[in-house]
């Protein structure tokens, strides 16, 4: 009877102890969480002096009405912001997968720029922009527009004479122009000229000129 009787009283004793052990063990993480509160409260108590003061400073009033209002219309938007950020989050994705390809597409394009300067492009484009200069000094606003109006036919007149039997034409009068010596001009007199007429090459080159002269004279008309 002794020993059951002492047998209990040692259960009872652990028992006792566990949960002396656990109350211990509330006491002080209620303690720890007051002590959280404490800080909490500390930091937030300075946190709101401070904003206090800073919009004090700056003179804002912050309306409740408009505050609570605020705070409706983003707990409204939340799937929004949320879409929001997914959407940046897919730009900075596209942003990591595109910034090496720009970057190439930088190198590469100030390569091209280097290697325009070599070739003197820009210095080309700078004397170009002198004949544009000279343009506008030289001729008004009534000469751009007569130009304006002329500008097919112009263009027209440049096709023809960029044919090729054309460019031989005035490629081969140009050779025999400067194969020319100026200063050493035979003369001819009217006998002599009239022997020359007489030669093959003088008669097709005279027929050539009357022919050119008659077509010349019906496009005139025409």
């Amino acid at each position: 009877m002794a020993e059951n009787t002492s047998k209990q009283i040692a259960e009872l004793n652990q028992k006792v102890d566990t949960i002396l052990e656990y109350v211990n063990q509330q006491r002080l993480k209620s303690q720890a969480i007051d002590d959280l509160i404490g800080d909490a409260s500390i930091i937030g108590k300075d946190v709101y002096d401070s904003t206090v003061k800073a919009l004090d400073d700056h003179e804002v009033i912050l309306d409740p009405d408009e505050l609570r209002e605020l705070g409706i219309r983003v707990a409204q938007n939340v799937g929004n912001f949320n879409v929001m950020l997914d959407t940046l989050g897919s730009a900075m994705d596209l942003m990591r997968d595109v910034g090496p390809i720009a970057n190439e597409v930088i190198i590469d394009g100030t390569k091209k720029l280097h290697e325009f300067e070599q070739k003197s492009y820009f210095e080309f484009l700078r004397e170009f922009g002198h004949i544009i200069d000279n343009i506008v000094t030289y001729y008004g606003v009534e000469d751009m527009r007569m130009l304006a109006d002329n500008v097919v036919a112009i263009l027209d007149t440049v096709k023809n004479l960029t044919q090729p039997d054309m460019l031989k034409s005035v490629d081969n009068a140009v050779k025999v122009f400067a194969s020319l010596e100026m200063e050493n001009i035979p003369e001819y007199s009217i006998f002599k000229v009239m022997r020359e007429m007489n030669k093959p090459e003088m008669k097709k080159a005279l027929g050539f000129f009357i022919t050119f002269m008659q077509n010349m004279n019906k496009n005139v008309i025409s």
